[in-house]
């Protein structure tokens, strides 16, 4: 591993999460901080594929999916914090931290810098392994890729539909993908980063290091920064309806449902 390049990484998520910081305190938007973070996510990857010297064709699958990735997601929250949509997550936070609000969210939004480089190390890890491309692992990633890719949209398309229409305002979101899991563009974003192990893993113990992507993305959705925050604006809202929900849905992986 090159560790200048790391850290030239490192730095670059750093200043880009201080930067929505700066745009979150100006504009009193919290959607822009995801859509800074998705968008610099992306540039670190592909910087990294740019950067790392390895096997031209693997650079080039790392360079398109990260960035593919980077541009819907990112395109997806800038156009829904646009029209307004506060994220109930960060106002929940600041509302929490009171006078402290400022400071706080500074050194929050440097600690998902910081979670950030963990996802950044995976693309680099992959972009740099020196395997003859494609293997048939490297098919199974990309189809892993793509499944994510789809899911997620799908996921998030079907929900700003249901936005649009008049249940919205007292209903909760049931419909298409939402019928199996209550949050699964969660869970498509978490299988999205379980391709990159598979592109990365040789039989160098560093890229190992890669498993910490997954994990970490799982961790944080479920139980940090994702479900618990989000499920108890939803209780607040919406009450015994989506408790109902809870009874009948499982909150992440996708399943059957519940009578």
């Amino acid at each position: 591993m090159d560790h200048r390049v790391l850290l030239w990484l490192a730095i670059g998520l750093s200043i880009s999460m201080s930067f929505a910081w700066a745009v979150q305190r100006r504009t009193g938007s919290s959607g822009w901080i995801d859509t800074i973070w998705s968008f610099s996510v992306g540039a670190a990857g592909i910087a990294s594929a740019l950067i790392v010297e390895g096997v031209l064709e693997r650079r080039i699958a790392v360079l398109v999916v990260i960035g593919l990735w980077a541009v819907r997601l990112g395109t997806h929250i800038g156009w829904r914090t646009k029209g307004g949509g506060e994220d109930p997550r960060y106002a929940r936070f600041i509302e929490d931290w009171g006078a402290s609000a400022s400071r706080r969210l500074f050194w929050f939004l440097q600690i998902q810098a910081a979670a950030a480089f963990i996802l950044i190390l995976a693309v680099y890890l992959a972009a740099a392994n020196p395997s003859p491309f494609p293997h048939l692992i490297d098919l199974l990633a990309l189809l892993v890729a793509v499944t994510a890719l789809t899911g997620e949209a799908l996921s998030d398309h079907q929900l700003a539909r249901f936005r649009r229409s008049p249940q919205a305002k007292t209903e909760v979101c049931e419909t298409g993908l939402w019928a199996y899991s209550r949050h699964p563009n969660y869970f498509f974003e978490w299988l999205g980063w379980c391709a990159w192990p598979l592109l990365a893993i040789t039989a160098s113990p560093w890229t190992w290091l890669s498993l910490l992507a997954p994990a970490l993305m799982y961790w944080l959705l479920v139980y940090v920064s994702g479900i618990p925050p989000l499920e108890e604006h939803m209780l607040r809202s919406r009450g015994h309806k989506f408790e109902a929900l809870q009874k009948r849905v499982n909150a992440f992986f996708p399943g059957p449902r519940r009578r």
